[in-house]
């Protein structure tokens, strides 16, 4: 038989310094487990703002990097892409003071791919600084794709007035 046992003073400080010790081996381990998963989300983290601080530029030079980016506007269904097309391309002629006919859309659209190009007609008379800042402000319009053919002739009166033929191209849906 078992008979009752005796626990001292000193028994049981030592069952409470080996429950503190059990209980400190238990948060080191977790402990040492989290600081080493920190270490390295710093390291990484340091590693990652490294990178940024390498491809960050200030805003000026962001701006000036950004002009020099083509603005190109996905291509629509053929009939609201052939509106916003000839919408901007009659503003940018307007805004010249460019004298034209009105812009005749080509038939015959050719496939590049998943899309079809469409082709627009502009027949004007105007200045040859005009005809020039027309083919100069042309890359301002989202839907550009290629200028395919740019004719001018000039007027056998005035030296000054030409006669321009230019089409124009966008995709099409």
């Amino acid at each position: 038989m078992l008979g009752k046992l005796k626990i001292t003073e000193r028994d049981k400080r030592a069952l409470k310094l080996g429950a503190i010790g059990a209980i400190l081996i238990v948060v080191f381990v977790f402990a040492s487990t989290w600081y080493e998963t920190w270490n390295q989300a710093k390291g990484d983290m340091a590693a990652v703002e490294r990178k940024l601080d390498a491809i960050r530029v200030e805003p000026r030079r962001q701006a000036a990097l950004l002009g020099a980016v083509p603005v190109f506007e996905m291509p629509q269904e053929e009939e609201l892409q052939k509106f916003l097309f000839r919408d901007k391309l009659n503003e940018q002629i307007k805004r010249l003071g460019i004298r034209s006919n009105p812009l005749e859309i080509l038939s015959g659209t050719k496939k590049e791919g998943a899309y079809r190009l469409l082709r627009i007609k502009c027949t004007a008379r105007c200045r040859f600084t005009q005809a020039m800042d027309l083919l100069a402000a042309l890359p301002e319009n989202p839907y550009l794709v290629a200028v395919e053919e740019f004719r001018i002739r000039v007027d056998a009166k005035n030296r000054q007035e030409v006669d321009m033929d230019m089409v124009v191209s966008t995709f099409v849906k």
